[in-house]
C-alpha cells in the first residue's frame, strides 16, 4: 500500500510513484495530486471519495489515469452527500467522455467562479459569454491585446475609466488574498 499526497517532498512523491510503477505495491492511496502526470498502464481502478467536491474536468482527468494499458479501467465516483444536482453532475461523467464537452457542462451547471477573487465555482459578479460564443471571446481578447500594446499603462485619457476600474478590481483581489 502506497501513500501519496501534496505535502510530501518531491523526492518522496517520486519514490512512491517509482515503487508503484515497479509493482512493489498494488494499491496507491492519494489525494488529488494524481490528477495529472501519472502514467501507470497497469492501474485499472480508481475510487474518488467526495466526488461532488471536484469539477467535471478534474474528475475527467482522474479517470484518465486508469485503463491506459491493455486492461479495462474503472473510475468509481463516491459522493459524500446526495442531491438531485449531484446525481445529475455525476451522471454526466457516465455519458460524456469528451473533456471539452464536460468542461462546458460543468461551466453551465456550476458557473465559472470569480475572475478577480478566490471562489472557484458559482455565479460571478462579472458575467461571461457562453462557451459557444468563443469567437466573440477571441475578438475581445484581440481588442484587449491591441489596447495594451498601444497603451500598456492606460495613460491615455480615453482609457482612464478602464484603468480606474481595473485598479479597483485588483485592489479587492489583494484584500481577499
Amino acid at each position: 500500500l502506497g501513500l501519496l499526497h501534496g505535502q510530501l517532498p518531491a523526492s518522496e512523491k517520486e519514490e512512491v510513484m517509482r515503487r508503484f510503477r515497479a509493482g512493489e505495491f498494488d494499491i496507491l492511496v492519494s489525494t488529488s495530486v494524481v490528477e495529472v502526470g501519472i502514467d501507470i498502464p497497469r492501474a485499472t481502478v480508481m475510487v474518488v471519495e467526495g466526488a461532488e467536491h471536484f469539477g467535471l474536468s478534474q474528475l475527467h482527468q482522474f479517470r484518465g489515469r486508469v485503463g491506459r494499458g491493455k486492461d479495462q479501467g474503472y473510475c468509481i465516483l463516491i459522493p459524500e452527500t446526495y442531491s438531485p444536482e449531484i446525481k445529475e453532475r455525476l451522471h454526466f461523467m457516465e455519458e460524456i467522455h469528451d473533456g471539452f464537452a464536460l468542461s462546458e457542462k460543468d461551466l453551465e451547471l456550476r458557473g465559472p467562479g470569480e475572475f478577480f477573487g478566490t471562489q472557484q465555482s458559482g455565479l460571478p459578479n462579472l458575467k461571461i459569454a457562453e462557451l459557444s460564443d468563443i469567437h466573440l471571446l477571441e475578438l475581445a481578447r484581440q481588442e484587449a491585446i491591441s489596447l495594451f500594446d498601444s497603451d500598456p499603462s492606460l495613460a491615455k485619457k480615453e482609457n482612464s475609466l478602464l484603468k480606474e476600474r481595473l485598479s479597483h478590481l485588483w485592489s479587492r483581489t489583494a484584500e481577499w488574498s
